[in-house]
């Protein structure tokens, strides 16, 4: 796999003193820079957002699920659940899809609220999410919004691992001919590693679920002494 084309802990470095709100600096004083870490040493964190709809720039977040784990273990006791109310109008569509409706949103914090638990629970970690850029894009946009400050981070894509996983198997011949890749949905993925079906669209849930996965792809593609540079972006 290619390595990152960014160096993330120059970056990081860059970050913490360009950073103005206090709990950014800290967040980036704290991130996990050890490149050349083995994936065995590396603590995760997987993260899934559930949202009003797909564009970053103009739907907003839901609710946060993460899920700290590692090679070997997954910390549910940890794991953290918030429904934050968008600055924007659910659809009826994104309710259909992830079951949270208005009267919960109205209820519940702004995603300002729970800011300092949510970095607390994510720094010093790897975080690890099922299309990078849901994530990456939705919480920058939420953040500008509302402290005039995006965030960035490191990740580890388990979608984007399996699609270079399913483009080597696929060989030189299956990409010669276009032959098509098998699907990178959270939940068809998991089933190639014989992982359990769990109900989709909801934060927590698919959080455990990507853990789960990333467990399983390192076990099956990766020595477990490959540096961390290998797989995160």
């Amino acid at each position: 796999m290619a390595k990152s084309p960014l160096d993330w802990p120059r970056r990081y470095e860059q970050l913490l003193h360009s950073a103005q709100n206090s709990l950014l600096k800290e967040f980036y004083k704290q991130a996990f820079t050890n490149q050349t870490a083995p994936l065995k040493d590396v603590p995760f964190v997987a993260l899934d957002f559930e949202t009003t709809g797909l564009d970053a720039n103009t739907d907003d977040i839901v609710s946060v699920g993460l899920v700290p784990f590692n090679v070997n273990r997954i910390y549910c006791k940890e794991s953290r659940h918030w429904v934050v109310q968008p600055r924007r109008d659910l659809s009826e569509e994104s309710i259909v899809i992830h079951g949270i409706t208005h009267s919960e949103v109205d209820e519940a914090p702004d995603l300002n609220r729970i800011l300092a638990p949510l970095l607390d629970a994510l720094k010093g970690k790897v975080v690890v999410v099922h299309y990078a850029a849901i994530e990456r894009h939705f919480f920058y946009n939420a953040l500008l919004t509302r402290i005039k400050e995006g965030i960035e981070f490191a990740l580890v894509d388990t979608m984007e691992i399996e699609r270079r996983a399913l483009r080597a198997r696929q060989g030189l011949l299956g990409r010669l001919f276009n032959k098509k890749l098998g699907s990178l949905r959270l939940s068809d993925t998991r089933e190639r590693y014989s992982l359990p079906l769990y109900q989709n669209h909801n934060a927590l849930t698919d959080a455990l679920a990507t853990a789960e996965l990333l467990q399983a792809q390192l076990s099956y593609h990766y020595r477990l002494d490959t540096p961390l540079s290998e797989i995160w972006l």
